[in-house]
């Protein structure tokens, strides 16, 4: 029988509970994350239930603290778009309206400012002559990197009108 996490470490739960704290304390954690590393850590369903209703009640872990940090950074660092940012978010398990409430703390200037020198720093990248190629790659790479299409689309047209 295959194991879900092969490189298992055997911990107690007053073990687990110290870590665990630490590893919420170093940085923003969704409760899937938390979960899954307590499982690594060979803890059964039950004991992570209760760890994390006490990480909870202690503060050291907060899906809509995590929601928001985490929607801030890959917005501001990695530059993503909302559709990546919520994908992402749905992947580590937050409930839709904590990923609606992260996404609307996203200025509508500064989404349209990011996707904007997304674009910018794409064209100067890119050395197709054909200019309908050229805008497809631009867009496909602002689509890629999470912006809806019919906003992308609109700006790389308004290229054209300049």
């Amino acid at each position: 029988m295959t194991d879900v996490f092969p490189n298992k470490k055997i911990l107690s739960a007053e073990q687990a509970l110290i870590r665990i704290q630490k590893y919420c304390a170093y940085q923003e954690r969704s409760q899937q994350e938390v979960r899954n590393k307590l499982y690594q850590w060979g803890l059964r369903s039950n004991e992570i239930e209760s760890m994390i209703v006490d990480l909870i009640q202690d503060n050291f872990l907060k899906e809509e603290r995590f929601a928001t940090a985490f929607t801030g950074g890959k917005f501001r660092q990695k530059k993503w778009g909302k559709v990546k940012i919520k994908m992402a978010l749905q992947e580590k398990r937050v409930s839709a309206p904590l990923i609606k409430k992260a996404l609307a703390e996203i200025s509508e200037k500064d989404y349209i400012k990011t996707l904007k020198d997304v674009i910018r720093m794409k064209e100067k990248l890119v050395k197709e002559p054909n200019s309908y190629k050229r805008k497809h790659m631009i867009a496909s790479y602002a689509i890629r990197r999470g912006f809806e299409p019919e906003l992308v689309w609109s700006i790389v047209g308004q290229a054209d009108e300049e």
